[in-house]
């Protein structure tokens, strides 16, 4: 049976009076040595950056923040939210270098410039 939805005119109004939802702003990420350039939306995580720019970054854990492989060095980028207290604890115990970021849990939110050994 299907159920009719009540037109409300008061929730009509609420939704022409929203303002519009802007567009996240796109930062530049630059992986060194390769000079491989994307632009990604705000937010966008350091691995999925990585992985649109066609560069192999491990990730044994699906992306979970668990196995520590994707760990990649910033070289310039300003606005880097702290560690986490479970990407500390990930890199500890997959004893990653302390310099290191794990791609899978930097949020992207500013230009970056990053590398890793093996590119």
């Amino acid at each position: 049976m299907a159920y009719a939805i009540p037109f409300r005119p008061e929730r009509a109004r609420e939704l022409a009076e929203e303002p519009e939802r802007k567009p996240r702003p796109e930062f530049r990420v630059e992986f060194r040595p390769s000079r491989r350039v994307v632009s990604v939306p705000a937010g966008t995580t350091l691995l999925a950056a990585a992985r649109s720019a066609g560069l192999p970054v491990a990730s044994a854990c699906g992306a979970g923040g668990i196995c520590g492989r994707c760990g990649l060095r910033v070289l310039e980028g300003g606005d880097l939210p702290p560690e986490t207290a479970s990407e500390q604890s990930a890199k500890a115990r997959n004893r990653v270098d302390r310099e290191l970021r794990l791609a899978c849990r930097l949020p992207i939110r500013s230009d970056l410039i990053v590398t890793a050994p093996y590119w």
